[in-house]
């Protein structure tokens, strides 16, 4: 016999809670040099995991999967992967840009406590999913979802993180021993901090600037060209 789905009160959260959700929104930082060398407690982790695994999936097919990293010869590894790729990078960029993203610090591999890799399992939950039937990237949403959990998650118990991206997807697969079937979708830095740039890090040393939020909503449809 099927059981009656339990139901909970959809109201609105009490100001403080609501206040708060968003101070971890717009508060939000990707870190790279602010890290400090204190470990993070094993009860912080398991929430900052729990926060993860309740994020929305399609088809509740869940594709995620944590690599938590802590040995030094494996970040080292990884850092040696990311410092190829982004010696590459530098040379895709016009000339007058080339010095600002040398100056960049794009990475805090070896100065983060933990490394933490979030992965996303294409073969989770068999070859037809409820919602995947018409998008099959919608497995690699959701892992996203996980990601932005964690990080909230994490503004909220002081603990800083960074999204590493440049790497050449092979190199990652090799030194994490991933299957084919399984991709990684975040590589990420995680550690105590002291303090946040009180503006996204890039903005605040001149490589891009927060678009108006006017100029990005639109209704109905997009916008034909000379509206």
């Amino acid at each position: 016999m099927t059981q009656s789905p339990v139901l909970a009160p959809a109201g609105p959260f009490s100001t403080p809670e609501r206040e708060a959700v968003y101070r971890a929104i717009h508060s939000r930082r990707d870190v790279r040099s602010q890290f400090l060398p204190d470990p993070i407690e094993s009860g912080v982790l398991d929430r900052l995991l729990l926060a993860a695994h309740h994020a929305p999936s399609v088809g509740l097919m869940q594709p995620w999967n944590f690599i938590l990293i802590r040995n030094a010869a494996v970040k080292a590894e990884v850092r040696a992967a990311f410092t190829r790729a982004n010696d590459e990078a530098a040379a895709m960029f016009p000339e007058e840009r080339r010095a600002l993203y040398s100056s960049l610090k794009l990475q805090g591999i070896e100065q983060a406590p933990i490394n933490l890799c979030i992965t996303c399992d294409r073969s989770r939950g068999g070859p037809v999913v409820l919602g995947r039937t018409h998008n099959r990237d919608t497995d690699l949403y959701s892992t996203v979802c996980a990601v932005q959990n964690l990080w909230l998650a994490a503004r909220a118990e002081g603990i800083g993180v960074g999204w590493v991206s440049i790497f050449r997807d092979s190199d990652l697969r090799q030194i994490l021993g991933l299957p084919e079937h399984v991709v990684p979708v975040a590589y990420l830095c995680l550690g105590k901090v002291s303090e946040l740039y009180d503006e996204p890090e890039l903005q605040a040393k001149g490589w891009a600037r927060r678009r108006a939020l006017e100029d990005l909503v639109f209704e109905d449809r997009w916008p034909a060209p000379g509206d």
